[in-house]
């Protein structure tokens, strides 16, 4: 554990180097808050920091910038919980005040939100497909040949598909498919509804063979349309400026489009009970120069999906923590009213 000196002297470091991607050099730190010490001292307790691990001289400088192990400690056992000024928490409010639709357009705007808010990129991960069960469908009628199938699940999310149809259908046989899939649906997911109605012979069956034929068909291009766990990525122009060198750049990007990775990567940061994942800490060797910072969305108890921004690692911790904080409770809270 640093002494009160060294933890201020690295304090201001850190803070420093966040905002000005800079070396820190001692005359300035002499200055910072807190520290109230002579130059001199500053650069032997740098000096120190920098054995111990926590800082590191770059060779073109004579000022020093914090290593990930200097980052973790700052985020740790120095740095305050940050609070989101009054404007973003407006931001936030309203959007989700006025979010509704489809899932994955929520999360999409969502992760835009997440950009705008930190000029990082985000990630946000929804629901897993198979938790969410079926509160409600029903299938309307366009034209005699085309009709519309409206789901709404447990997760607060809404699913819509167009289905052509096999020869002219009335208003009432339709009512007939919207009342056989809420027999077949309530409470279950959709792909257990669609197990269900697979064999025309199963005794889930309606008795009228054309009502199964498009409660299976409607039920079949919801399941598709559901088929894969919704992740987004925002802000990859943000990563871009974020750092000097081409190659981190193309890593950092490459990577942002493996879709694959990403769930991995926060889904193994909540794992392990991590709410910052520093550097090299995350695992992916790709984005050793980032950090990510991440928040569970719950919906009364389970965890439904994740929220996190990911920057390079000196990202301002304090304000990336305080903002996925309040997008995550605003989710949880926005898909377990959806939910009621």
């Amino acid at each position: 554990m640093l002494d009160e000196r060294k933890t201020a002297i690295l304090r201001a470091v850190v803070q420093e180097y966040i905002a000005t991607a800079q070396p820190v050099g001692s005359t300035h730190i002499a200055q910072a808050p807190g520290v109230h010490v002579s130059s001199a001292t500053v650069r032997n307790e740098m000096a120190v920091l920098e054995q111990e691990g926590f800082l590191v001289q770059p060779h073109t400088s004579a000022g020093r910038v914090p290593t990930d192990k200097g980052y973790r400690f700052f985020v740790d056992h120095i740095t305050e919980p940050g609070a989101l000024d009054d404007t973003a928490t407006q931001q936030v409010g309203a959007f989700f005040d006025a979010t509704h639709g489809r899932l994955e357009e929520m999360l999409h705007h969502t992760s835009d939100l997440l950009v705008k808010l930190t000029r990082h990129a985000s990630l946000v991960v929804g629901p897993q497909v198979d938790r969410a069960t079926v509160r409600s469908v029903q299938v309307v009628g366009l034209s005699p040949r085309v009709a519309v199938v409206v789901a709404v699940f447990s997760d607060g999310s809404v699913e819509n598909e167009t289905l052509d149809l096999a020869e002219d259908t009335s208003d009432l046989r339709l009512a007939a498919v919207t009342a056989h899939l809420q027999r077949v649906t309530g409470g279950v997911t959709l792909e257990q509804a669609a197990e269900r109605t697979a064999d025309p012979a199963n005794p889930a069956g309606s008795g009228d063979a054309a009502v199964d034929d498009i409660c299976r068909r409607a039920l079949e291009a919801l399941v598709a349309s559901r088929a894969h766990e919704p992740v987004f990525v925002g802000g990859t122009s943000a990563m871009a400026q974020s750092f000097d060198a081409v190659d981190t750049v193309r890593a950092v990007l490459q990577t942002l489009e493996q879709q694959y990775v990403m769930v991995s990567l926060v889904r193994d940061v909540i794992n392990r009970g991590l709410s910052v994942a520093i550097g090299t800490e995350h695992g992916v060797e790709q984005l050793a120069a980032c950090s990510v910072v991440v928040a569970p969305v719950v919906v009364d108890g389970e965890h439904l999906g994740t929220v996190g921004v990911l920057g390079p690692t000196r990202m301002n911790y304090p304000q990336a923590l305080a903002t996925v904080e309040v997008v995550s409770e605003r989710l949880g809270r926005h898909l377990g009213d959806g939910a009621g």
